[in-house]
Formats: structure tokens, C-alpha cells, sequence
């Protein structure tokens, strides 16, 4: 996920939608600007941050502007904090009026997920438990945000329902048990695809492991049943703790020996990171 190559097809569609969606036949404001004038610019954040997005701003600009340069004054995975200067801008200034909200938008948004994340990270850091991602993604922005979560110091999980196997409740009872849904992952899912079982009690977790279950999600369990759960298991799977997880709780869910936490509030319950950027003709 953190490799530019793997990132460079979602990034061109992420911004070509995006700048679809505002343009249409044209920026109608930026004709005020005469036609070759250059500009500078500058970006800065009102709050402190995990900066992320550097790919998927420099994107927007190049879009508009071939010619278009932007140079960083911090990378993705910093810690960034109020008033400081994160890049400077120089082009063409119809094109970078243009590229301007969109390219924040980004840079923001994808801030906002990584900072979410590293408060999360930091909070049980000195455990052995992982902070993971869910699919509660923002729609279009998956592997955007898949991207942010790492670089805030979490983990992926499965992009997608195309790569990994995740039985909930109404599959379970849809394929009729714990037992005959495993045993068909198992027999109609490659080895390299993650099988994942969610269980909402010990009894339905002793089932699951009594059925050769390997990772199994401890749904909505209270400490008390974590602790419980992580005795029963012995080490015989992965468990990770998913549901209502909140930052205050966070380090007493680590410290129960669960090896994994899931949170969909590091891509869905984020507040945009307050970013300005100031021109200079």
C-alpha cells in the first residue's frame, strides 16, 4: 500500500474525479486571471497533524499544470504542527486557482485519517495489539485511506470483498453454523486469502476454534469476555477486538492480549485537517 506504483492508478482516478466534478467545461472564476500569469503560493495547517496525501495534492497541480512545481517542506508520516509551512507552489496561476479546493481537499482528508490513526497507535503503543482498518471507508477513497491508516502507523486489512473472507452473523446463519461455514471458506478459499470468523460470545468463540478457525473477531465482547476470550483461545488463533471502540478505551482493549484492534472511525468518524493556502502574484 505504501508503494508509489501500486498508488499511482488510484491516484490518477481519485483526481480525475475529482476535478471532473468541479470543472465541468471550466473554471469560471479563474478567467479573471490573465492568462499567463505566474504565481506563488504557499500551504500551511492551523493545527498540528500526520500530514498525508503529498502524492495525490502534487497530482492536482501536475493535472492543471504540467509545469506546475510544488516542494515540500515535510513528507507524508510527519508530525506537523500549528502554523507551519508544508509546501510552496509555483506555476501558472489560472491553473493552480483551479487545482486549489481540490487538492486540499485531499490533503486534508487524508491528514485527518492518518492523525486519527496515530492517536490510536500511540494509545497502545507498548502492547502487542495492532491497530487495524475496516471497509468504512469513504466512498471512492478506499485505497486513499488504506494508504493514510498506514502511514499513520496502523494496518490494512482486506481491501475489498474480492481479497479476504470475513463470516458475520448473517453469513453464518445464512450457511447454516459456525461449522459448515468454515469448512466451506476452507474448502472454496486459496490459502492465501485470510479466513475471519465473528463470534458475539465464548461459546460461539469455542465453536469457531473447536472448527479450526484462525482469526476470529470478537464482536462487541466487554473487557471481561477479551480477557475471557484470550484465555480460552491459548494462542490457537489471532483475535481482534471490533466494535464501539473509542480512544479512551482503547489502551484497556490492548491490555487484555488481544493481538488485534479494528476501527472504522479512523476512515469514516474524521474531521478535516484545517489547512490554508496563500497566494503571492
Amino acid at each position: 500500500m505504501n508503494n508509489q506504483y501500486e498508488l499511482a492508478t488510484p491516484i490518477y482516478a481519485d483526481i480525475t474525479t475529482a476535478l471532473d466534478e468541479d470543472l465541468r467545461n471550466g473554471d469560471l472564476t479563474a478567467q479573471l486571471i490573465p492568462l499567463h500569469t505566474e504565481a506563488h503560493a504557499t500551504v500551511i495547517t492551523r493545527q498540528n497533524a500526520v500530514l498525508c496525501g503529498t502524492a495525490w495534492f502534487d497530482a492536482c497541480f501536475k493535472a492543471m499544470d504540467k509545469n506546475c512545481n510544488v516542494h515540500w517542506l515535510a513528507q507524508d508520516g510527519d508530525a506537523v504542527t500549528a502554523k507551519q509551512t508544508l509546501c510552496e507552489i509555483r506555476g501558472n496561476a489560472r491553473a493552480m486557482l483551479t487545482a486549489e479546493r481540490c487538492a486540499l481537499n485531499f490533503l486534508q482528508t487524508l491528514s485527518a485519517t492518518a492523525t486519527q490513526t496515530r492517536h490510536y497507535v500511540e494509545a497502545v503503543r507498548g502492547t502487542h495489539a495492532k491497530i487495524m482498518d475496516t471497509r468504512k471507508t469513504l466512498p471512492g477513497l478506499r485505497m486513499a485511506q488504506k494508504y493514510a491508516v498506514k502511514t499513520g502507523g496502523g494496518h490494512n486489512q482486506r481491501i475489498g470483498l474480492f481479497d479476504g473472507v470475513l463470516i458475520k452473523e448473517n453469513h453464518i446463519l445464512a450457511a447454516g453454523g459456525i461449522r459448515p461455514a468454515l469448512e466451506q471458506a476452507f474448502h472454496l478459499v486459496p490459502e492465501n486469502i485470510s479466513i475471519q470468523i465473528e463470534v458475539e460470545n465464548l461459546e460461539q468463540l469455542r465453536e469457531a476454534l473447536d472448527a479450526g478457525a484462525k482469526l476470529i473477531l470478537l464482536d462487541n465482547f466487554d473487557l471481561r469476555g477479551m480477557r475471557a476470550a484470550v484465555k480460552l483461545t491459548a494462542g490457537r488463533a489471532e483475535l481482534e477486538a471490533s466494535g464501539g471502540i473509542t480512544l479512551d478505551k482503547v489502551r484497556a482493549i490492548a491490555e487484555t492480549g488481544v493481538e488485534r484492534i479494528s476501527i472504522g472511525g479512523l476512515t469514516k468518524d474524521i474531521q478535516a485537517v484545517d489547512l490554508s493556502m496563500r497566494f503571492e502574484i
